[in-house]
């Protein structure tokens, strides 16, 4: 299965790469993820709960990052093992480009499963890749722009903020320094 697709975050590209390599940003983003440890250059740990038809496994697996531009590309790819449900493998070519004042999330995802998992037919798999991929994608572009409310409450706090204390902002922004 294969899907290319694109999201159009409201960050500049150098906080969206940030976000990219950062492990606890990669962790929420992930439906199910439990655990995410590691480093870009060393790569990633995680372990994920996923629940596809009738079949629930919990998969602990590799992530690596290979052939990286700095700010503008990056390949990502995992492989997890789920026990008696199988085996899930995959990869993203994400690339990043200015898109007036935001930036430009390009992404082409390819997964494939083997096992128990395999069995379901590949109907049921593209749909829950899909589904899975347009959701990782959402949660991360979430985790990078403040909601409405958070944006309002930004600003009052803003403009209330005479005496020198920082405004506030949104979790990401606080986890990075931005």
């Amino acid at each position: 299965m294969q899907l290319t697709d694109h999201r159009d975050i409201a960050a500049d590209p150098a906080t969206v790469w940030a976000a990219i390599l950062n492990p606890e940003v990669l962790k929420a983003c992930v439906p199910g993820c439990e655990s995410m440890t590691g480093t870009p250059e060393e790569g990633f740990e995680a372990v994920v709960v996923q629940k596809v038809g009738p079949v629930k496994a919990r998969f602990t697996g590799a992530v690596k990052l290979s052939d990286m531009v700095p700010g503008k590309s990056v390949n990502i790819t995992g492989e997890g093992k789920g026990g008696p449900a199988g085996f899930a493998k995959g990869g993203a070519r994400v690339e990043l480009a200015p898109e007036g004042n935001g930036t430009r999330l390009t992404y082409t995802v390819e997964a494939n499963v083997g096992g128990k998992i395999a069995q379901l037919g590949s109907r049921i798999i593209d749909g829950f890749a899909k589904k899975m991929a347009d959701q990782f994608f959402e949660n991360f572009k979430a985790a990078l722009e403040p909601a409405e409310a958070e944006t309002v409450v930004a600003d009052a706090a803003d403009a209330v903020a005479e005496d020198g204390a920082e405004p506030k902002k949104g979790w990401f922004k606080r986890l990075v320094g931005g």
